[in-house]
């Protein structure tokens, strides 16, 4: 039955990618000024939306591995599984638009980067969590966690200055494309419904990723924990 359950899960999860790839690809009009190209857009914006949910994922676990590491550790080491799942799927979609970013601005910007505002604060974030993720594999000791929690709480100052940045200041990168002003929006329905199937499908996709990790995390845990016991045990 979980066989069957999990065979139906991640059926649904490519039926959608497909679907949403199908929206973006075929479905959706071209755009009149840049062609194509602006195809990017139902893959780069919804992964630079979704990497903002699974870093405060990340950031409210780690809070919560900082307020449970003494006073529940059993707790503690959940929110740390959440923690470290969250960090290493943000990373991913970060990924995605820093790699997405330059391979849409260079036809239509005519450069590959620039140093503006919005993609200067975006490469500093994936750096902070990547840096966490590397404070987490190499690191040693019963504090790691409690020391990359706190990393994670700095990486997430720069989210809400990554999101302002192209409001607060005038920068390369386009303006918001939601809340920017009275003519900010998708105004197309077919560029709207492949923009919305696609945040479907790479959050449902995201999720599930980060069901799998949490999971695996934990029973790394117990075995861990396991290892300990046997060790204080043997000695």
């Amino acid at each position: 039955m979980k066989k069957l359950f999990l065979f139906l899960i991640t059926l649904g999860v490519l039926a959608l990618m497909a679907w949403g790839f199908y929206q973006a690809i075929y479905a959706a009009p071209t755009e009149a000024t840049m062609g194509d190209v602006q195809r990017i857009f139902y893959y780069h914006v919804p992964h630079g939306m979704l990497s903002y949910l699974f870093f405060s994922i990340n950031f409210v676990a780690s809070l919560l591995v900082l307020a449970w590491r003494r006073s529940n550790p059993a707790r503690a080491q959940v929110a740390d599984a959440w923690a470290l799942a969250g960090a290493e799927v943000g990373v991913v979609f970060c990924s995605v638009v820093l790699v997405t970013g330059p391979i849409w601005g260079r036809p239509v910007w005519g450069i590959w980067w620039t140093w503006d505002a919005r993609l200067t604060t975006t490469l500093v974030l994936w750096l902070i969590y990547v840096s966490y993720l590397l404070v987490r594999r190499f690191a040693a000791g019963s504090q790691t966690p409690a020391l990359a929690a706190v990393l994670s709480v700095f990486g997430a100052l720069d989210m809400p200055i990554n999101y302002l940045a192209n409001r607060l200041w005038r920068t390369q990168h386009p303006s918001p494309v939601f809340g920017g002003g009275p003519d900010s929006g998708i105004k197309d329905p077919d560029m709207l419904a492949a923009f919305g199937w696609n945040i479907l499908a790479w959050a449902v996709w995201g999720l599930a990723v980060l069901a799998i990790r949490i999971y695996i995390q934990r029973r790394q845990q117990a075995i861990d924990a396991a290892s300990a016991s046997a060790a204080l045990a043997a000695d």
